[in-house]
């Protein structure tokens, strides 16, 4: 059984949430997978500011929420980050849990080698940076030793794309070919999954 584990790092409750939440259930139901969420809404998290406390003393100067990003990341097999598209690319919360992850890799340069990445990204235009966004969820996947999987040719070249027309949640649900590349993107995650680990 695989476990993902499913981040939204919109500030919001809103397309961003929906579709992390989307895509853990239809792993839960098409693959029988155990699955967390975490999303940043409503939680603190420091920035990173680049001390080297986590090199020099093993661990983050920080004593916020991203404790449970950390043991998500441990926790799972596969691990699914979605963004909405801000300025053209992801979302400064985004960017935070990268940078902050830092400590986490510190501690074993390898610990998240081998592990599964997809990419999520949602805007409220059609182009409006989602594959700019998902190219900076691949680029954190490959600093970090995991293996970046999209749903391939055809609809999700590198990962899934939504475009909820601002009207956030509902949006999102409306959008037929978005949740295509959901989908697609899903299934290939458990596919390689199976072939790699089974």
């Amino acid at each position: 059984m695989i476990k993902v584990f499913g981040i939204s790092t919109s500030p919001r409750i809103a397309a961003t949430a929906w579709i992390i939440n989307e895509a853990l259930r239809y792993l839960e139901k098409e693959y029988n997978a155990e699955t967390r969420f975490f999303s940043v809404y409503g939680k603190k998290i420091n920035f990173c500011i680049h001390c080297n406390n986590c090199i020099k003393k093993g661990g983050c100067i920080f004593n916020d929420a991203m404790k449970d990003v950390y043991s998500g990341f441990e926790w799972a097999d596969a691990v699914l980050i979605g963004t909405p598209v801000y300025q053209g690319t992801l979302s400064g919360q985004a960017k935070v849990i990268f940078d902050r992850m830092r400590a986490f890799v510190a501690k074993n340069p390898h610990s998240l080698n081998g592990k599964l990445g997809a990419a999520i990204a949602d805007g409220g235009d059609r182009i409006g940076g989602q594959e700019i966004a998902l190219r900076s969820i691949i680029d954190f996947y490959m600093i970090n030793e995991m293996i970046p999987i999209s749903g391939g040719s055809f609809g999700a070249n590198l990962g899934a794309t939504i475009w909820s027309k601002d009207k956030g949640s509902d949006g999102a649900k409306e959008d037929k070919e978005g949740l295509k590349s959901l989908y697609k993107t899903l299934d290939r995650l458990v596919d390689v999954w199976k072939n790699l680990y089974t």
